[in-house]
């Protein structure tokens, strides 16, 4: 499927109905304690960049994020494809365009924290193959066994 990336608000109707469906999808694998998603509002904060993949239709099927930690390395926050896009590699391709992104930006490393519940496959699986090594607990995160932590060294 071919796919146009780009960096947008996430402060826009199609934007936040893939928040939404990422919520409805991710909120009942995880206890609500141990569930750490960020609103559409707190993505539109300046350390946050959004990239956002459309079809050639002009549709949004996939995004995902960086925060910038402000310690040389940026957290991957929200990434999710529509169901009916997997397998066409638009999380990849989205997970690359934050990569290159995080390396203009000088940044050292990418962390992230996601679930460690049935249903997470896919996306262990996105990140191992994007080169992400599963690590210890990453920035103020609880390690409570809900939670799964990934790194990636950005080597110049």
């Amino acid at each position: 499927m071919a796919v146009s990336l780009a960096i947008e608000t996430p402060l826009q109707g199609d934007v936040r109905a893939l928040v939404a469906e990422l919520n409805a999808t991710m909120i009942p694998l995880t206890p609500p304690e141990f569930q750490f998603q960020m609103t559409v509002e707190q993505m539109a904060d300046p350390a946050v960049t959004l990239v956002v993949a459309r079809n050639e239709a002009g549709e949004a099927v996939g995004m995902g994020a960086i925060k910038d930690c402000g310690d040389g390395s940026a957290e991957v926050k929200r990434m999710f494809t529509r169901p009916a896009v997997r397998g066409e590699r638009v999380g990849k391709a989205v997970l690359a365009k934050l990569e290159e992104l995080a390396r203009e930006k000088n940044l050292t490393s990418l962390v992230l924290e996601t679930g460690e519940a049935e249903g997470f496959e896919p996306a262990y699986r996105i990140y191992e193959r994007s080169g992400f090594t599963r690590c210890g607990r990453i920035l103020d995160y609880p390690d409570a066994g809900h939670n799964r932590f990934y790194e990636k060294k950005l080597v110049p």
